[in-house]
């Protein structure tokens, strides 16, 4: 069964939950993304909620200017919907998109495990063993979205491992819409430990360097959490787009 939908860690006012800017790097409109991106993809500004500038900028104490542009990138990123004379709201989840994204990442996971699996070097081993042990760690203490820091960070480092510099990048873009929907089953029963399985799989294709395996192994991952996400829709309805 589906959990219920993710409620995000409100303030005492109620509000969604912003992350102070001096958590992030770069200029104040870049830190200033970042705070509402995180919110939106953790669920603290839900489907279909409204984003009030004046209220962002008096939380995150800055003026309306980087509010704008940020609030514009997300509008770009297909995060948030401007409605001339009504406002901004945060985009609601597409199943359409969930579909398109997961398509995308996996015909670019699976190339780029095929070829790491090839020419990934004993330095590079290390690296994914001690994310591995961290992810166990987590696991263990029943963090959520510790782990997801950490399944983001092993997946980027395998496409770093190509030496393609882009790479990630677009696959992180492609998968915005599955990454907010993959907010409502980390409550599953079992299904941190069952990505962790995957993950050791994966890591197990490159250390044996079996493209073969490493293709089968991230295809799976990926796949499996594509059949957690497919019956959302019905589950759910409010969070969604009408067909």
């Amino acid at each position: 069964m589906l959990p219920a939908p993710a409620t995000g860690s409100q303030d005492q006012n109620g509000a969604a939950r912003l992350e102070p800017l001096e958590r992030f790097q770069g200029s104040l409109g870049q830190r200033v993304y970042q705070s509402l991106k995180q919110a939106i993809l953790t669920l603290e500004f839900r489907p279909g909620d409204s984003i009030r500038k004046p209220e962002i900028c008096d939380r995150l104490g800055v003026s309306r200017s980087p509010v704008a542009d940020a609030v514009a990138r997300l509008a770009a990123d297909g995060l948030v919907d401007i409605v001339p004379q009504a406002g901004t709201f945060v985009t609601r989840l597409s199943m359409t998109d969930i579909r398109e994204g997961a398509f995308i990442r996996e015909a670019i996971e699976v190339a780029a495990a095929e070829l790491v699996a090839e020419r990934i070097t004993d330095d590079q081993l290390r690296e994914l063993r001690r994310n591995l042990r961290l992810q166990e760690a987590l696991v263990a203490d029943g963090d959520r979205q510790g782990f997801m820091a950490l399944d983001a960070q092993l997946h980027e480092m395998m496409l770093s491992f190509t030496g393609f510099p882009r790479l990630a990048q677009v696959a992180q873009t492609a998968w915005l819409s599955v990454d907010r929907a993959r907010q409502l089953i980390l409550p599953v029963e079992g299904r941190l430990q069952a990505t962790l399985d995957e993950h050791r799989a994966m890591l197990a294709a490159f250390e044996a360097h079996d493209p073969a395996a490493a293709r089968a192994a991230v295809q799976h991952h990926l796949r499996q959490l594509l059949s957690y996400l497919a019956p959302l829709e019905l589950a759910h309805p409010e969070l969604f787009a009408a067909p």
